[in-house]
């Protein structure tokens, strides 16, 4: 057995163990009973301001349930537009350009044939310059050896500034 419980022993913690925890009880009661009357009072206002919240936040709410509403029919509408107007024109344009295209690369490819529009190219004679596409005074200056002084005293009716293709200069040589 034990020697200190058998031995006459004058300890106080015991109760001293047993005076806390009555002590802690009281405390806890009394804290109880604050937290209770402090819980039943509401501050003046408080539940005018809590309605005010509420009436906000359930109008906000309706609000973003109408513009959620509002951009799925403009989504539905953008897409409906785009099924029945916009693709078919876009389609539309795209055939337009390719119709083009194959018209200016048949153009480009295509021989000049006696009798044909435009007939057959013009060939420059002696002392003669056909102007081409792109041809400037000085392009042709340079392709003739000539000076732009001699080409315009030799063709006083031309406007050198709107060379047309085809068009025959007398270059004097």
């Amino acid at each position: 057995m034990d020697t200190i419980s058998r031995e006459s022993n004058s300890s106080y913690l015991p109760i001293a163990g047993v005076l806390v925890g009555v002590l802690a009880l009281i405390i806890a009661a009394a804290a109880l009973f604050k937290a209770n009357s402090v819980g039943k009072k509401v501050p003046d206002g408080l539940a005018d301001r809590l309605a005010s919240v509420e009436s906000s936040a359930s109008s906000a709410a309706s609000s973003a349930e109408k513009a959620s509403a509002n951009v799925s029919t403009l989504q539905q509408s953008v897409q409906k537009a785009f099924e029945t107007q916009i693709g078919p024109a876009i389609t539309g344009l795209q055939a337009s350009v390719t119709k083009l295209e194959e018209a200016a690369k048949a153009r480009a490819v295509a021989p000049k044939v006696a009798g044909a529009k435009g007939g057959e190219p013009k060939v420059a004679g002696p002392g003669e310059y056909v102007v081409k596409p792109g041809d400037t005074g000085m392009k042709i200056v340079k392709a003739t050896g000539v000076s732009l002084a001699d080409l315009e005293a030799a063709n006083p009716g031309i406007d050198w500034k709107r060379l047309r293709v085809g068009q025959t200069i007398k270059t004097g040589k």
